[in-house]
């Protein structure tokens, strides 16, 4: 199983179920040493930065990006 076909599974999810799961992720991620966040992190960026090269995500000015999230926790 991929992390992209649990994501795909995980968006199904109502949003309850979601917020639950994404809780859950992010509390595990406590556990973690720096050393090993800084690695998951590290990947993580890398990954989104091979994505933006091989144009499977359109990029978003940052001014948009935080306008859209303030307008959501209103």
């Amino acid at each position: 199983m991929t992390i992209q076909h649990i994501e795909k599974q995980a968006l199904k999810l109502d949003v309850n179920s979601r917020a639950k799961l994404a809780s859950a992720l992010l509390s595990s991620l406590d556990d973690l040493s720096e050393s090993e966040n800084e690695k998951l992190w590290a990947e993580e960026a890398l990954l989104r930065h091979n994505e933006m090269i091989k144009d499977k995500t359109k990029a978003k000015p940052a001014k948009l990006v935080l306008k859209n999230a303030r307008a959501r926790i209103k």
